[in-house]
């Protein structure tokens, strides 16, 4: 049996990257899904070779209202909610220092990144309270467990999404509702490209190469990640068998978050 059969799920930000492979593979494991997502055109193309099982809605999470909406349309469209994944979110623009970040995009990233996520889970709860539970996962980065230099505001917002997530989960535990965080570390997607915005196209293409091969020389595992890695841990988080766990962080990053890998530690104590 499929794990997810029969239930009803709204992925946000599921028009690209790793949402969109979580709103396929909800789909795979035999769930209805309500996507939302800023870009309509990709958005209807997400959702075209789904069928019946799933549809899309123009979403803005940074605006509570709309977040709400999505969660009415999973209501009147498949007649509940049983799994939010709160996933949309954007990077802050990289700047040379903290003394050169002029905090412009401030509330645009803590609006979609935090703002957001708070907005699902508290909609997506109020139904799934009077509704027999559910499943919220909300998806932070490895950025916001490990710190380091560049986009601040990006990695702020991703570590409050963590605390948040604790934090949901231990009150919304009495209503049998789940929440649990995911982790996400070096996926190929749009995300990091955007933080160099304002830099010329070669500049951004050369600081985003530079930007991977940095992260995968801090990765213990050798192969790459992909959005469809995050889909199947979305789809354990979603289903029963993950039915006693909740206020977890699961990195899904390679590895990176253990450690340095082997040769690296080698590497250095031959140097010394």
């Amino acid at each position: 049996m499929s794990d997810l059969a029969g239930r009803v799920a709204v992925v946000t930000g599921g028009a690209a990257g790793i949402g969109r492979a979580v709103v396929a593979r909800f789909v795979a494991e035999g769930a209805r899904v309500v996507v939302g997502d800023l870009d309509p055109e990709r958005g209807a193309e997400a959702v075209a070779g789904l069928g019946a099982a799933a549809v899309f809605q123009t979403t803005d999470v940074s605006d509570p209202e709309q977040v709400e909406a999505l969660v009415q349309r999973a209501t009147t469209d498949f007649g509940g909610l049983h799994i939010m994944v709160n996933n949309a979110g954007i990077s802050g623009r990289m700047h040379k220092s903290i003394l050169h970040d002029d905090l412009a995009d401030f509330h645009r990233v803590l609006g979609v990144n935090l703002l957001g996520v708070m907005a699902g889970t508290r909609h997506a709860a109020r139904h799934m309270a009077e509704h027999g539970g559910g499943s919220i996962i909300n998806l932070s980065s490895i950025g916001g467990i490990q710190a380091g230099g560049g986009v601040q505001t990006y990695r702020a917002s991703k570590a409050a999404v963590i605390h948040y997530t604790h934090s949901a989960a231990i009150e919304l535990a009495q209503f049998d509702i789940r929440v649990n965080c995911l982790a996400p570390g070096n996926i190929p997607t749009s995300l990091l490209s955007s933080s160099g915005s304002g830099m010329s196209d070669a500049a951004r293409e050369k600081f985003t190469r530079l930007a991977r091969e940095a992260m995968q020389n801090d990765r213990p595992l050798r192969r790459d990640g992909t959005p469809e890695d995050v889909a199947e841990a979305a789809v354990y988080l979603a289903s029963e068998r993950a039915r006693y766990v909740t206020g977890t962080v699961l990195p899904i990053d390679g590895g990176t978050r253990a450690g340095k890998p082997l040769a690296k530690q080698f590497d250095k104590a031959a140097a010394r």
